[in-house]
């Protein structure tokens, strides 16, 4: 199926479409909204979760706004083809360059070419590890463009003509990269003014100081013969503090000694 032939279902006539598809579409979307663009051959599996609790409601709030661009319209032939074999041989197969650029061309309409303000992405196993700093550089930009994977990956020709930054979820491979946008979306939307209403909660949590988070309790004060620290029912506030951080140091020395290292070394040369 081409952009210009329609495919009849009944009554209703459905005809593909090269623009980007906002999800929120019937909403507002308040000037100058922090904008995902996601490029992906389900885009059906979006907003998703995203959809949910403080993310849906800053979606349909307008406090950002969520876009797919359907990879399959971009494809070759009267099947759109996406893919081709791997050259050189290998399994599985591997989404074509041409294709590719197609829609990264029209996911670059009407955004900033400079990556600072506008970081273009490929989600891959072999990329820099995605982590809070990064969410919180994508959320200070006006926006992101995330291509979704599929099969053995994209021919690497695409992502160097196009300067695409390579990221990665973690040490783990997925069937596609919908799964890993979603959640890279959501670390970065949360740090967004206005999405939780309350900024000491992305300032105490972990990663925000290089630490894990210190344990949460609450009421009951007794539970199962368990009872809260004594310090945290104080009232002193220097107490809690200090006793907050010190488990933060403590959970992170024994769990992530790697974090530990890298925290210590920045603690020490200051």
């Amino acid at each position: 199926m081409t952009g210009k032939e329609a495919k009849s279902h009944g009554r209703l006539s459905i005809r593909a479409s090269l623009r980007p598809r906002d999800l929120m579409a019937e909403t507002p979307v308040i000037a100058g909204a922090w904008r995902a663009r996601i490029i992906t051959l389900f885009p059906g599996a979006f907003p998703g979760v995203l959809g949910e609790s403080l993310t849906g409601k800053a979606l349909q709030d307008g406090l950002w706004a969520l876009e797919t661009i359907d990879l399959r319209p971009f494809g070759e032939g009267r099947h759109r083809n996406v893919d081709d074999t791997p050259t050189g041989g290998g399994a599985g197969m591997v989404l074509r360059p041409d294709v590719v650029a197609r829609a990264l061309d029209e996911a670059a309409r009407d955004v900033p070419v400079e990556r600072a303000r506008w970081p273009v992405v490929y989600l891959s196993p072999r990329g820099r590890r995605f982590d809070q700093a990064t969410a919180r550089h994508w959320a200070a930009a006006e926006g992101v463009t995330i291509l979704c994977g599929r099969f053995e990956g994209v021919d690497q020709r695409v992502l160097d003509a196009y300067r695409v930054e390579e990221v990665s979820l973690g040490d783990f491979v997925l069937t596609g990269g919908e799964i890993a946008a979603q959640a890279m979306i959501d670390a970065s939307v949360r740090l967004l003014p206005g999405v939780l209403g309350n900024q000491a909660s992305t300032e105490e949590e972990s990663f925000s100081d290089g630490l894990l988070e210190h344990p949460q309790y609450t009421r009951p004060n007794e539970w199962h013969g368990q009872a809260v620290p004594e310090v945290l029912l104080s009232g002193h506030h220097a107490k809690i503090e200090a006793w907050r951080r010190a488990q933060a140091e403590e959970l992170t020395r024994v769990r992530r000694p790697d974090l530990w290292e890298i925290w210590r070394a920045r603690h020490d040369a200051q």
